[in-house]
């Protein structure tokens, strides 16, 4: 490995620790650098406000993106953790990682824990590393309706 790709794998380590710190500070006005205009995103077992809302999320487009999240966060409180990255640089400019994952979000209606994985693609442009993919797999959640 030479320096670069360290570089590179340290570079997106952060993407993801800002990922989770802007999203539970929900300091959401800064989230939008983090990814592609053109991200995805499908969520698995999505905390939800209302236990007849659906557990799956797919959400296409950065705004898209930034909007549902920070509208299911509204007068919640979360707390995300991500670790053992799993980061392979696929070339020069993309990479995959998959993260382990642990997060408890307080909503008004549901006190909400879930155990999984992230499955990211990131892209290198000029001003850092992005998201552009998103695909959160649960092995377990726990939703205790208030």
């Amino acid at each position: 490995m030479n320096i670069d790709q360290f570089n590179d794998l340290e570079a997106i380590r952060q993407l993801k620790a800002r990922y989770f710190r802007i999203m539970d500070t929900q300091q959401f006005d800064e989230w939008p650098v983090l990814f592609t205009e053109d991200v995805t995103a499908l969520y698995e077992g999505a905390p939800r406000a209302s236990d007849d809302l659906p557990t799956e999320i797919e959400i296409i487009g950065r705004d898209a993106l930034v909007a549902g999240v920070k509208g299911l966060m509204t007068g919640a409180q979360s707390i995300h953790q991500g670790y053992m990255p799993e980061i392979e640089l696929t070339s020069a400019t993309t990479a995959h990682g998959v993260w382990s994952m642990y997060d408890q979000v307080r909503l008004p209606t549901c006190i909400f824990e879930g155990w999984g994985h992230y499955h990211e693609d990131y892209v290198k442009l000029d001003d850092g590393w992005k998201i552009k993919k998103i695909h959160l797999t649960r092995l377990h959640i726990e939703e205790n309706w208030r």
